[in-house]
This record gives structure tokens, C-alpha cells and sequence, in this order.
């Protein structure tokens, strides 16, 4: 199975800067939001997770902006889990502009698996239920 949760939100004006465009920094925070629905959609939620004791921190980033988007446009982001071994994982996000579902800007987040102590873990020995769940979720291309 694929999945690909969906995201909508409105452009604030406090995220917009001097050219009235979408400043860059801004759709990291964007792409957190679309990675805890995906979470959260897919039948777990990160606050669960974390009492699992499992913890998902940022290993790495990227983004990629073909066009800005400007205060008040209405986007969507998608979120699709593309990579999964016992140790990370990566999400990739595309953002759109609505209604038109034109693509604004790609990006991706990388993260490890780790416990409350920062200690990198094997998901699927440590949470197999877990594991079997994000596999199921796992972006196939088709």
C-alpha cells in the first residue's frame, strides 16, 4: 500500500517577506505539519510514539523552489514516507498552489530512529507492531 496524507493550509502574512513571497524558511515548519498528519492519518501519532519511546529526530534536509507563493494563497502539501530501514526513514513533501495544483516546491526530511536517551534503536526488534505499520505505509513507486 501507498500512502500520501494531504495538508491544506492558508498563507499568513508573518510568513511572507519583503518581496511578498513565502520565505524559505518557512516550509520546514510547513513540512512538520504534513509529516505529523501523515503520522497521525496512518492510525499513530508522534505523542504515541514518543511514550513508545521512540523518537524521530532530523538527520537532514532539503528543498527545492520553482515558484513563490504569496500571503493569503491557499496550499496543499502531500507527505509520503519514501525510504524505511530498522534504524531511518525519509519523508518527501511537495507543496501546491490552489486551486490550480500547481507545484510550488519539493522537499525532503530525513530522521533516525532513536529512545529517550538519543541512542539509535532497531525499530523492528525494539517495536516490531510499529515497524509493520510504517512498512505497510512505505512509498512504492507503481
Amino acid at each position: 500500500m501507498s500512502y500520501v496524507s494531504k495538508t491544506y493550509l492558508t498563507v499568513r502574512y508573518a510568513e511572507t517577506d519583503m518581496m511578498g513571497i513565502v520565505h524559505h524558511s518557512r516550509y520546514y515548519p510547513w513540512f512538520e505539519v504534513a509529516r505529523t498528519d501523515f503520522i497521525k492519518k496512518s492510525g499513530v501519532s508522534y505523542t504515541e510514539m514518543e511514550n513508545m519511546g521512540v523518537m524521530l529526530p532530523l538527520t537532514e534536509t532539503g528543498a527545492k523552489y520553482l515558484y513563490g507563493l504569496k500571503y493569503e494563497d491557499e496550499v496543499l502539501i502531500t507527505c509520503k514516507l519514501t525510504k524505511l530501514s530498522v534504524a531511518r526513514c525519509e519523508f518527501n513533501y511537495e507543496v501546491y498552489k490552489m486551486p490550480e495544483m500547481k507545484l510550488m516546491s519539493t522537499g525532503k526530511t530525513g530522521h533516525g530512529f532513536v529512545n529517550r536517551d538519543f541512542v539509535p534503536i532497531n525499530l523492528k526488534k525494539t517495536h516490531p507492531d510499529l515497524w509493520e505499520k510504517l512498512c505497510s505505509l512505505k512509498w512504492e513507486d507503481e
